[in-house]
């Protein structure tokens, strides 16, 4: 090997070498910012009113009260009891969100996605231990 040689930087050394050089370099640039007051109402969220969590559930077990979707759960093997218990114990995040996607569903057209859903959580909250709706599953505990 030639002194030349090893003296020479490698190509991945000399690429590491100038981006550094080029992005210090940047850094020096003046940067603009804009400062303006942010009225409190664009941070915060407006409280939810006491009502409407009560009126999320109410929609939501009026739903898992209709004959089809209880149909529905029967034919993916889903006890609709075990799935209103577990309904009953969501968070009320959680109802809203399901709320959410019963009420942007098209009539009829979504049950079987909402029911999937519900068969999700149900199955977690068994392998979980919590629950023990499924006799296939194995819980961790």
């Amino acid at each position: 090997m030639n002194h030349k040689q090893a003296s020479r930087p490698s190509l991945a050394k000399r690429a590491i070498a100038s981006t550094l050089i080029v992005s210090c370099s940047l850094m020096a640039l003046p940067m603009h910012a804009v400062a303006q007051v942010v009225p409190t109402d664009a941070l915060v969220q407006p409280a939810t009113p006491a009502g409407s969590i009560a009126d999320s559930r109410a929609r939501v077990n009026a739903f898992f009260a209709r004959e089809d979707v209880r149909q529905a759960m029967v034919k993916e093997g889903v006890d609709p009891s075990a799935a209103q218990s577990r309904v009953d114990a969501m968070s009320d995040d959680e109802i809203r969100s399901l709320d959410g996607r019963i009420a942007d569903a098209p009539a009829g057209g979504d049950v079987l996605g909402i029911i999937f859903t519900v068969f999700v959580i149900l199955l977690i909250t068994d392998i979980l231990g919590f629950t023990k709706v499924f006799p296939f599953t194995r819980s961790i505990r």
